[in-house]
Parts: C-alpha cells; structure tokens; sequence
C-alpha cells in the first residue's frame, strides 16, 4: 500500500494526541478534586439524567464491576443518587445531585478551555476536515474484524 507510512505516522500522531488530551484534561479535573472517571461520567449524566447503571457502563465503555465501584464512590461524595425506577423496583436510575451538577457545570469548563487553547487559531475547515476523517475512519472500523490478517 503506497499510503502506508503516512497512515501509520497518523495512525501514532493521533493515539499521541489523544493521550496528551486525556492527560491535560485529568490535570485540569484532579486540580478540582475530581479523577478522569468521575469527570466522564458527570459530563455523561449533565447530557441525560436517569439512566441505569448497564445504560451507563456500555456508554462509557466500562465494566459492571467498574461502574458500580466508580458509581459508589461518586454516591459518597454526595454527586449522584440511586432512585428507584418506576416501571422496575429491581433497577436504580442514576441521577445527579445538586452538587454533581455543579460538579459537571465546572468539568464543561475546563473541556471548553482545553478546546479554545487547542483549537482557537485552527480554521473552522481544517477543523472539520478532521472530524470527516475521523468519522471515515470510525466508520471502517466498525466493519473491520481483524481475522483477515495473514501471516
């Protein structure tokens, strides 16, 4: 494939991004008190409020054990709250407390300033170029299965 170094320097350059993203971001939330985890999952419930944990685990991409243990942790420190569902007594809706949405309102803050040092002097096309690619690229990954490697 002629295009095969330039994909792979692409294919680096962007997983470098994304960890330097994720750990600026984790530097801007820990300041505050929070971890990457529970700054993720205040952003997730500001967006929708009352989902259950399984709704929850698979939107974050996490374990069940995972989000129970992040989940009681955040219920400790008074961000969320367990409600019964009504349509089921055996399922807990997760939803933020008044706290936790301050919490959530302070996370969008900090994502927004990351975003405006990231991106305040990169034009709105170049910047849109780059989502179609990523899109193009997570559109083919969806269909890729990884057992047509030879060896």
């Amino acid at each position: 494939m002629k295009n095969d170094a330039i994909s792979s320097e692409l294919l680096e350059s962007l997983n470098k991004a994304s960890r330097k993203i994720r750990t600026a971001f984790n530097q801007g939330v820990t300041a505050h008190g929070l971890t990457y985890p529970r700054a993720r999952t205040l952003l997730r419930l500001a967006k929708k409020q009352n989902v259950t944990q399984t709704e929850l685990a698979c939107e974050l991409e996490l374990e069940q054990a995972t989000i129970v243990r992040l989940l009681d942790r955040m219920e400790e420190n008074g961000l969320i709250e367990r409600r019964a569902d009504p349509n089921d007594r055996r399922v807990k809706l997760i939803a933020l407390t008044e706290h936790g949405k301050e919490q959530a309102e302070l996370v969008k803050s900090i994502g927004l300033q990351l975003r405006m040092h990231l991106f305040s002097d990169i034009d709105t096309q170049e910047l849109q170029s780059a989502i179609d690619l990523l899109e193009k690229v997570s559109a083919r990954l969806g269909d890729w299965s990884g057992d047509s490697v030879t060896k």
